[in-house]
């Protein structure tokens, strides 16, 4: 399943054989506990009804969640509730990790290019190079999101890559990229960010005589869980005898399961994998396996409480 363009420093007999390229997020180990829930439901058979395991690909970019929901086989499944986990470092082992309403934050990536007139670099007076509109504008994107009351809630923007002209020293550029993740807790937040944010590119390339165009990819909406739903996930973890804790804020980061909770009854809940594990998308990330069986029964109970009881 997914795997992140970053070179693992783990030294462990299972440390990935292609450089740059690791599981980093534990996307093999939620695998993992659904291949556990498909034993456990082998096992132990519920008395009716049906309930599907979703392997989904693709989550890291966004376009999984809604490809699947595209299909015509899914939609023929069309469940009356869907679940999902997403092992939370930093919180005790197996903490069941619960928030009614907005869990993950919505997200958004954004491409900036920016075109002025490539020349020698002997004659940078006969070219037009965006490198100043470029920085300015990196500048103006951090400073978007400094006032806390221009929104209702968190608003984040991050610049994540900046690239001018190629690795030439006998050329002037001609073209610049910068690029953003944009992210809010609240969708009207994230919609005005987007405005201001394309606001600014149109100011900074009319100062400099630049040209541009911008692209909009990786689109996350907020996930937002059903209080049902969550109210399920708590009664099967207090069943278990597994902490249960509501978080006080949705989490920064984002899922593409709120393309499923905004068409399904559904919640989307943590699971702590330790308070000393490394955080999500660090080099030195490693899924801890003990969650797998955790978290295997946490869904068998969600499914029995539905199913069975």
């Amino acid at each position: 399943m997914d795997a992140l363009p970053i070179l693992e420093q783990n030294q462990l007999p299972y440390t990935s054989i292609q450089k740059g390229v690791s599981h980093k997020c534990g996307h093999d180990g939620h695998m993992a506990i659904l291949a556990g829930l498909a034993s456990l439901l082998h096992q132990h058979p519920l008395d009716k009804g049906r309930v599907v395991l979703l392997f989904q690909p693709a989550e890291e970019n966004g376009a999984g969640a809604w490809a699947v929901l595209h299909t015509p086989a899914f939609q023929e499944i069309a469940p009356d509730y869907v679940f999902a986990l997403h092992n939370m470092p930093g919180k005790p082992m197996g903490q069941v990790i619960l928030r009614p309403d907005i869990f993950a934050a919505a997200s958004v990536g954004l491409k900036v290019h920016l075109h002025g007139k490539e020349s020698h670099a002997a004659e940078p007076d006969n070219g037009l190079n965006p490198g100043e509109g470029m920085s300015e504008l990196i500048q103006a994107f951090n400073s978007l999101v400094r006032d806390p009351h221009s929104f209702q809630d968190l608003t984040l923007l991050t610049v994540v890559h900046a690239r001018l002209g190629e690795v030439a020293f006998g050329t002037n550029p001609g073209f610049a990229t910068v690029m953003a993740t944009l992210r809010a807790f609240e969708q009207e937040d994230l919609n005005r960010l987007k405005s201001l944010a394309i606001e600014l590119v149109k100011l900074v390339s009319f100062k400099y005589g630049l040209r541009y165009d911008l692209e909009w990819v990786e689109e996350f909406p907020a996930t937002r869980n059903s209080t049902e739903a969550v109210e399920l996930v708590d009664q099967a973890a207090r069943y278990l005898s597994m902490e249960a804790k509501q978080a006080a804020q949705p989490v920064r980061w984002s899922e593409d399961f709120g393309h499923f909770t905004n068409r399904y009854c559904g919640a989307l809940f943590g699971l702590g994998s330790g308070t000393d594990q490394p955080q999500l998308h660090h080099a030195d990330y490693d899924f801890p396996d003990e969650l797998i069986p955790a978290g295997a029964s946490l869904f068998y109970r969600i499914a029995a409480s539905l199913l069975n009881d």
